[in-house]
Formats: structure tokens, C-alpha cells, sequence
């Protein structure tokens, strides 16, 4: 057996397993985008070429989907690393049950995005919710508010629990970034009269960057995709106050049977998500 060959024998089993699980979805999802295809007329699946996609132009709900992501991704990643940075920097302080603390603050993270769409929606209930509740006893609230029925608030109530699941992903990730600076970094900046603002940004904040650029592009493109806490808690609504352009693709191909239509969705988003990626990566590793 050639030298040369071995290694590509030994990962044909991980590149076709690759090809299947991907790459063939892909093609599909792409070959759908440019035909017309409805679920109730499966016989039927004329070649329309960029039609799917030139009808996203005129598309009033496909715009408003891409506002709305923008959004959910911007806000909902901007807090979760924001929440889960602060608490990464107070989990590597020397506090009684810090071992606890850091096994608590995982607990969101590994409970089922259904469940948290769940939990949440209870939370926010008009009559029965935990947050009216507490708020008219704190007289935060003068009445109970519709949170997930009224369209100013249903996003912020979304971007609440989604931000709540996805900032012990930052929390435990960053706390790692820390526990790998070498104290003699900040002996030294001590030495040197650096005060503990000077320490965190020149010692904690460099050192930390690859750590915050590899967990804000992970967290950026699994929020972007995500659609299941929306789905659970508001379906999208009230209207297409909370719809994402995930969602709207699902929608747009499970509920309305335009499967053409929802794989173009698709594959747009992967286009911007690629764009953004790329762009973010190249300015990373400046």
C-alpha cells in the first residue's frame, strides 16, 4: 500500500459519513431552492431557476424576517456574553462553594430548548406568571402584562430566555480562558504598578481574545439558526412580531408546503451567515 494513500483510507470513513449527513442535504436544499416544489402537487417540480429567490425580493415577511434576526442575534449574543463574561470573572474568584456555583450555573445550558420554552412561557403568563406576580408585589407593575401576546414585548420576552439558556456557554468557556492565564502576568503587572483595571485590560482582555472570538462566532451562528424557543413560545406571533428567518423558512415549507420557497430561505440564510462569518473571522486574525 502506497505511503500516500494510507491516510486518505484511513479518513474515507469520516469523509463519506461527512458526505452524507452534509453535503447531500446541501445539494438537496439546493436542488429544492430552484424548483418549484409543493408538498400537495409532489409530481409536479418545474426548473425555476432563481425565481424562488427573486420572489424573496418582493417578499414583505421575508424582509421583516431578516430585521427581526438581526435583532435576536445581536441583542440575544450581546447579553449572553456580556452576563456570561461577568460571571466567568466572578467564578474564578476564591468564594465558599465556588465548586457548586460552578456546577449551578451549567444547569441552563443542558436543560431542552422545549423545556425552557416551556418554563418560560409559564413564567410569563398573564394571569398565573412569576414575573407579573413578583412584579405587581414589587410594584414594579401597575397591571399584569401580556408579555408574549403584545408585539413590543414579545421579542425582548423571547431574547430574555434565550439569553438566560445561552450565558452559561460564555460563562464556562471564558471561566476556562481565565483558569489559563499564567499569574505571573498579573505578578508582573502588579510589580509594575498596573492598577486592576490596567490588569484586566491588558493582561485578562489580550489574553482572552482568541477565547471571546472562537466562542462569540459559535454562539453567533447557533443563535442565528435557532428557531425551537421561538416555535415553543410564541410560534412566531403575535402576527410575525418574533419571526425569525429561520422560522419563516420552517414555517414556509412545513406549514405552508412550499418547499422551494422555504429551501431558498435556507439558503440565503447560510449565505449571509457565511458573509458574516467570513468577514468576522478575517478581522478576527488581523
Amino acid at each position: 500500500m502506497h505511503a500516500r494513500s494510507l491516510p486518505w483510507l484511513l479518513l474515507a470513513p469520516a469523509l463519506l459519513a461527512t458526505g452524507f449527513l452534509v453535503l447531500l442535504p446541501v445539494a438537496d436544499t439546493l436542488w429544492l431552492s430552484l424548483h418549484d416544489v409543493i408538498l400537495y402537487r409532489p409530481r409536479s417540480q418545474p426548473f425555476v431557476g432563481l425565481g424562488n429567490y427573486i420572489a424573496l425580493l418582493d417578499d414583505a415577511d421575508f424582509w421583516e424576517s431578516l430585521g427581526h434576526s438581526l435583532v435576536w442575534v445581536v441583542v440575544a449574543v450581546g447579553l449572553q456574553f456580556s452576563l456570561g463574561f461577568t460571571a466567568a470573572l466572578l467564578l474564578n474568584r476564591a468564594f465558599p462553594w465556588r465548586g457548586l456555583a460552578r456546577a449551578l450555573v451549567i444547569v441552563p445550558w443542558a436543560l431542552p430548548s422545549v423545556i425552557i420554552g416551556l418554563v418560560w412561557t409559564w413564567m410569563l403568563d398573564f394571569n398565573l406568571g412569576l414575573i407579573n406576580t413578583l412584579g405587581l408585589r414589587w410594584g414594579l407593575l401597575d397591571a399584569p402584562v401580556a408579555w408574549l401576546a403584545q408585539p413590543g414585548t414579545a421579542m425582548l420576552a423571547v431574547i430574555l430566555a434565550v439569553v438566560w439558556q445561552g450565558f452559561p456557554f460564555f460563562a464556562i468557556t471564558l471561566l476556562a480562558g481565565l483558569q489559563g492565564i499564567p499569574k505571573e502576568l498579573y505578578e508582573a503587572a502588579e510589580i509594575d504598578g498596573a492598577s486592576t483595571f490596567n490588569s484586566f485590560r491588558n493582561v485578562t482582555l489580550p489574553s482572552l481574545a482568541p477565547v471571546i472570538a472562537t466562542a462569540l462566532l459559535l454562539r453567533m451562528i447557533w443563535v442565528a439558526n435557532s428557531l425551537d424557543l421561538i416555535l415553543v413560545m410564541t410560534g412566531g406571533g403575535p402576527g410575525t412580531a418574533t419571526q425569525t428567518l429561520p422560522l419563516y423558512a420552517f414555517l414556509k415549507a412545513w406549514s405552508g408546503a412550499d418547499y422551494g420557497h422555504g429551501s431558498a430561505l435556507a439558503v440565503v440564510l447560510a449565505i449571509l451567515l457565511l458573509g458574516v462569518v467570513s468577514t468576522y473571522a478575517a478581522r478576527a486574525n488581523r
